[in-house]
């Protein structure tokens, strides 16, 4: 199992542009063998003394915070599937990001514990 982790910054009023965009793309990395996808929509993200989620990706007033994350069979898999969707057409972005995608968190990482999967 590998991990592929993002927080974005989301105004408030793209969220159902943001939606189909997260729908759009999760057909395409599941083609390229992306397990699951979960794309969680802010509930209760408080402000930290030292940080938090917004000052991590700037949050700016009336966005919302989206944390997502992949799970991949492997590293091998994910790295060789960004490779071939740097070819494949429906990566290319067409209209409006529904996001500043310059202030989006991006990591990858090694899980350390699992519960609730075999």
């Amino acid at each position: 199992m590998y991990i592929v982790g993002f927080v974005i910054p989301v105004p408030e009023d793209k969220k159902d542009a943001y939606i189909k965009w997260a729908q759009n793309g999760a057909a395409i990395y599941k083609d390229y063998g992306c397990q699951e996808i979960v794309e969680a929509w802010e509930d209760t993200v408080p402000d930290g003394q030292l940080t938090d989620y917004r000052r991590a990706v700037n949050a700016k007033p009336g966005e919302k915070i989206v944390l997502i994350w992949q799970i991949w069979p492997d590293k091998d898999t994910m790295v060789a599937a960004e490779t071939r969707m740097r070819d494949d057409p429906r990566m290319e972005v067409s209209g409006e990001i529904p996001f500043d995608a310059k202030r989006l968190i991006y990591g990858t990482f090694n899980p350390l514990h699992v519960m609730g999967r075999d």
